[in-house]
C-alpha cells in the first residue's frame, strides 16, 4: 500500500467521524436559516463562513459522540464500521481532531460571523455532545424527544448568522425539526430494534415494546404536519409552502399510520428514507416561497 493510499484511507476515517450525511441535512437547515433571515440574498461572506463553522462545529459533535459511543457502536451492525469503533483512530486522535475542527469553527464563526451565532453553535455542541450523548442517550427511552433540541438548532444558527437575532420565525423552524425527530429516528429504532437490544441503550421499541413505538410515530407524525402549518399561520410563508407542506405531510402521515397498522420493517425502512427527503424538500419549498411568493 502507497503512502499516498494510507494517507487518502486515514482522511476518510477522519471524515467518517464527523457523519458527513447527518451533517449535510444539519448545515443544509442552516444555509435555509440564512436565506430566510433577510428579504433579499444573504452576503455572501458571511454565508460561505458561517457555513464552514457550522459544519466544522457539527463534525466535532459527532466526532465527540463516536468517541463516546465507540463501545456500543461495535456491537451493533449499522455502526459497528465507525473507525474508532473498530479501532482504527485511537481516543486521543479524535479528541484532538474534534479539538482542532471545533476550535477552527468557532474561530471562523467569531471573526467572520458574529459572536452571537458562535456560542448558539457551541452550545448547540454542548447539547449534542454532552448532554445528549453523554447524559440522555443511556438514561432515558425518551432520549430522542428531550435531546432534540440540539439537532433542531441549525436554522436558528443560519439565521443568527446573518440576522444577528433569533426572531420568532427562527425557532418556528427550530420546532419543526424537533418535532420530526422522534418519528424520524424511531422508524430507525424499530427496524434496527435487535441492534439496540444488543447496545443496551434504552431506546423506545426496546423499552416499551414494538406497538407502542409504532402508535407515538403516528402521534408525533400528526404534531409534525400540525407544526408544519405554523409558518403559513404567522405569515412567514405563502401557498407555495403550504400546499407543499401538506402533500408532504400527508404522505409521512400515511406511512406513519401503516407503522401503526401494518407494520413491517421495510416499511419502517422507507419511513426513515422519507422522514429525510421530507425535511430536506419542507425546507426547500420554505426557501423557493420566501422568493416566489404568491
Amino acid at each position: 500500500m502507497t503512502t499516498l493510499t494510507v494517507r487518502s484511507n486515514r482522511l476518510a476515517q477522519y471524515w467518517a467521524l464527523t457523519k458527513p450525511r447527518v451533517t449535510q441535512l444539519a448545515v443544509f437547515c442552516a444555509v435555509i436559516g440564512m436565506f430566510l433571515a433577510t428579504p433579499g440574498l444573504p452576503d455572501w461572506r458571511i454565508l460561505i463562513a458561517a457555513t464552514v463553522g457550522i459544519w466544522l462545529l457539527a463534525g466535532a459533535a459527532f466526532a465527540v459522540n463516536c468517541l463516546v459511543e465507540r463501545e456500543i457502536d461495535s456491537r451493533m451492525a449499522r455502526t459497528a464500521r465507525r473507525p474508532i469503533a473498530r479501532g482504527e483512530i485511537t481516543v486521543p486522535q479524535t479528541l484532538a481532531f474534534s479539538g482542532v475542527i471545533g476550535g477552527a469553527g468557532m474561530w471562523v464563526l467569531f471573526n467572520f460571523v458574529n459572536p452571537l451565532t458562535m456560542w448558539l453553535t457551541f452550545a448547540t455542541f454542548v447539547g449534542y455532545a454532552v448532554i445528549y450523548t453523554m447524559i440522555l442517550k443511556p438514561a432515558t427511552p425518551q432520549n430522542i424527544v428531550i435531546g432534540g433540541l440540539s439537532g433542531a438548532m441549525p436554522p436558528a444558527l443560519g439565521w443568527a448568522a446573518i440576522a444577528n437575532d433569533v426572531p420568532m420565525q427562527a425557532w418556528i423552524l427550530v420546532l419543526i425539526i424537533f418535532v420530526w425527530t422522534p418519528p424520524h429516528f424511531w422508524a430507525l429504532a424499530l427496524y434496527r430494534r435487535d441492534d439496540y437490544a444488543k447496545s443496551g441503550l434504552p431506546m423506545l421499541p426496546v423499552t416499551h415494546g414494538m406497538q407502542f413505538t409504532q402508535f407515538h410515530v403516528w402521534l408525533y407524525t400528526i404534531a409534525l404536519v400540525a407544526t408544519t402549518m405554523l409558518p403559513f399561520a404567522v405569515g412567514m410563508s405563502g401557498l407555495i409552502y403550504l400546499i407543499s407542506a401538506m402533500v408532504l405531510g400527508a404522505i409521512f402521515l400515511w406511512y406513519a399510520w401503516q407503522i401503526y397498522r401494518h407494520y413491517t420493517d421495510l416499511l419502517a425502512r422507507k419511513t426513515f428514507a422519507y422522514s429525510i427527503i421530507y425535511l430536506s424538500l419542507l425546507f426547500a419549498a420554505l426557501l423557493v416561497d420566501h422568493y416566489l411568493p404568491f
